[in-house]
């Protein structure tokens, strides 16, 4: 039944129906409606079907006869069955474009939802719904208050956040005229406030980089505090707003604004989880499941924030969200002051300021890891290793799967003149003069007292085959007399003779 109901929602039901329930409402229909169904699904809880019973009445109040003699004694008169009763022509419902008008909503029965960087401190105007006075689309609505001399004071002597912007202000705020649930700030189409015959600034639309998607309003408290009276002179606010079949009420605090560096000195001392605390859920995580086919022995975490793609200066996650990864406290704070979506950069889900909190493990490796260090792995014990990169690995594979090759010693000279040649094996098997003697005798090549043998390179081929053939001739004897000395290179060896193995 409750399935069928939620189908039939408007696209403003489901997002009363998902902001109720602490969901996010945005995106098309189609997405919000299976947002709707899972929820109905996973949460069957009193409060969820008592949110789809009165939205399902509000909706189509003649089929819900039954549901009408059920209603709870808080549900507001305004949800009521659109036919003529005493009730309704007592309190003065009237016709616009063929359709009943809707009461207005007491101001105790509408509540906006806390927003971070206010802090209400009195309220100046209740929420208070516009009313059209006619059939035109534009419409004008007023709303007056006065300032007391104290409220008036605290605007004067407070500090300034930047020029011309002060910590303590008069902020007006718009949302959809609804009791079920908390309500964010939304502005009606055509949109304008004048304060005191002065038009003020409304925030304008963000532009849109992907194709097709329509520019986005942020809608946030407007700060009416430079046009205002500050003495008991009567304060006069003109809202001018589309008339398209939305309700919408109107209210006006006074707030302290707070900056980024505030909520960020707010959250290192009140929401810090312990190293401790991490590592119990890095184990509750890698914790052995006899029934998965997987066992899990390490889950990667990056040190490089989502966000802004640099290394993690405070390492911030929500406490809600399933992940291990964290995303950089100052850099969030910082994007939701200037665009507040107060969404999780890592999964996508909301992200309240209340459910931030500071990794304390994470921050503790961030201490002890080089920069160079991009990525950890938690271990099943609660313990980390760091993950080197792929450039980083492949070097010490090389390394590691590089042959050893024995190492010769070419600087040391030997007392006949000839570098040693230190090699495991030899080619006559034996060593010593006696074998360089031999060689010498033979007119072969000499081996050096290291196993290898001595070759002159000096003589070609028909010379070596005469020495071969009359290796005492005399003529050979007087040649070599007569020969200049060997040349001896700078370890005393000669440099016509080299080594060869």
């Amino acid at each position: 039944m409750f399935p069928n109901m939620v189908k039939s929602f408007r696209v403003s039901d489901l997002q009363t129906l998902l902001a109720s329930m602490g969901r996010s409402k945005s995106g098309l229909k189609q997405d919000l409606v299976g947002r709707a169904l899972r929820l109905v699904q996973t949460e069957y809880s009193p409060e969820l079907l008592k949110n789809v019973r009165q939205l399902y009445e509000s909706r189509f109040p003649k089929t819900s006869g039954w549901l009408a003699a059920r209603r709870p004694e808080g549900i507001p008169v305004a949800y009521s069955s659109l036919s003529s009763s005493p009730t309704a022509t007592s309190q003065g419902a009237d016709y616009l474009n063929g359709i009943s008008k809707p009461i207005p909503t007491p101001a105790a029965e509408v509540k906006l939802v806390q927003l971070p960087f206010y802090q209400t401190l009195e309220t100046l105007l209740p929420p208070t719904e516009l009313i059209a006075q006619n059939n035109e689309k534009l419409q004008d609505s007023q709303c007056i208050f006065e300032l007391t001399p104290n409220q008036a004071d605290q605007i004067r002597n407070a500090s300034e956040l930047r020029p011309g912007i002060r910590s303590i202000q008069v902020v007006l705020r718009i949302c959809y005229t609804d009791s079920i649930g908390v309500q964010e700030d939304q502005y009606p189409p055509n949109i304008a406030v004048k304060v005191n015959q002065s038009y003020c600034h409304v925030p304008g639309y963000y532009p849109s980089n992907k194709p097709g998607v329509e520019p986005r309003r942020p809608c946030r408290p407007v700060n009416i505090t430079p046009w205002l009276h500050l003495s008991n002179v009567t304060n006069r606010v003109t809202v001018t707003w589309g008339n398209f079949g939305k309700r919408y009420s109107v209210a006006v605090y006074l707030v302290r604004v707070f900056t980024a560096a505030d909520l960020f000195s707010q959250l290192k001392l009140c929401s810090v989880e312990s190293a401790e605390r991490c590592r119990e859920r890095i184990q509750d995580k890698l914790r052995f499941d006899p029934e998965s086919e997987i066992a899990t022995t390490g889950l990667r975490v990056s040190l490089i924030c989502p966000l802004v793609k640099m290394r993690l200066g405070v390492p911030c996650r929500v406490l809600t969200c399933a992940h291990l990864q964290c995303f950089d406290a100052v850099f969030f704070l910082q994007m939701n002051e200037k665009k507040p979506t107060w969404t999780c950069p890592v999964c996508d889900k909301p992200a309240p300021f209340e459910l931030l909190t500071i990794d304390g493990l994470l921050s503790e490796i961030l201490k002890e890891t080089c920069e160079d260090i991009e990525e950890i792995e938690y271990l099943t014990d609660g313990s980390w290793r760091p993950i080197r990169d792929e450039k980083e690995r492949d070097r010490e594979r090389e390394r590691s799967n590089t042959p050893e090759y024995p190492v010769v010693d070419i600087c040391i000279p030997e007392a006949n003149g000839h570098s040693p040649a230190h090699s495991s094996t030899s080619l006559t098997g034996k060593s010593g003069s006696s074998s360089v003697g031999a060689s010498g005798a033979a007119g072969g090549p000499a081996v050096a007292p290291g196993g290898g043998a001595v070759v002159d390179l000096t003589l070609d081929s028909s010379s070596e085959e005469e020495g071969g053939v009359a290796g005492g001739d005399s003529e050979d004897t007087e040649d070599s007399a007569d020969s200049p000395a060997p040349k001896r290179g700078r370890y005393n060896y000669d440099k016509d003779l080299v080594t060869a193995y």
